[in-house]
């Protein structure tokens, strides 16, 4: 059995570009993408455009559906929401669970959303990094198992990290790149995984300079 997982992390997002944004925000720590961020989400699907990809997991944040909804729309397929990919549930950045737009709304502004979708695991509110990256391994794993195609995860920095640990036993976060809009690569050849594409940036045309990874 062959199986490649792809696993992008979500392009820049407007507080990064903007941090007053945050200062007034309605849902404070759920981002959009920024302008630019927008144009690194199509490269990435114009990157992805022709992979044998069946099914596209995201995280429920509004930039990580912005961008897998990109690749959605070039390969004609819906977008599941899975909060097992979410967002480093970090206290230390949130005092609360962050606030996200409704699945009804969600599917309202990306009719790909697929409403019918549960997620596999439920990010909790907080969490540290070992139990962000071993939640986000645990649904890599879960999805990788139950889907047996081709399927891309997008989610944040720590998630990323996180589901490609999961997949790949011996990594460690510092043999892993994710900065954003970055693609990692992992296939299954029968029951052993390997990692073939590491943080590869080179679908955009502009990377950014400082990786952050909230």
């Amino acid at each position: 059995m062959t199986q490649t997982v792809w696993i992008a992390r979500h392009a820049n997002r407007l507080d990064f570009v903007n941090p007053d944004w945050f200062l007034t925000a309605e849902r404070r720590y759920d981002p959009p993408l920024s302008d630019d961020g927008m144009v690194q989400a199509q490269q990435l699907a114009n990157r992805l455009r022709g992979e044998k990809i069946a099914h596209i997991f995201a995280s429920p944040f509004l930039r990580t559906v912005q961008t897998a909804n990109a690749v959605a729309e070039v390969l004609d397929l819906p977008v599941k929401l899975e909060s097992g990919l979410s967002e480093w549930l970090n206290p230390a950045w949130m005092t609360a669970m962050p606030e996200k737009l409704s699945m009804a709304a969600l599917t309202e502004l990306f009719p790909r959303v697929d409403p019918s979708y549960i997620s596999r695991s439920i990010a909790q509110y907080p969490e540290t990094k070992e139990q962000v990256i071993e939640r986000a391994g645990n649904t890599a794993k879960m999805l990788a198992d139950e889907f047996a195609e081709d399927i891309l995860l997008v989610g944040h920095g720590a998630s990323v990290w996180g589901a490609t640990m999961g997949l790949v036993p011996g990594l460690g976060e510092g043999d892993l790149k994710a900065s954003l809009c970055c693609l990692i690569k992992v296939v299954r050849q029968e029951s052993l995984w390997g990692l073939e594409l590491n943080g590869d940036t080179s679908h955009l045309e502009r990377v950014e300079e400082v990786i952050r990874f909230n």
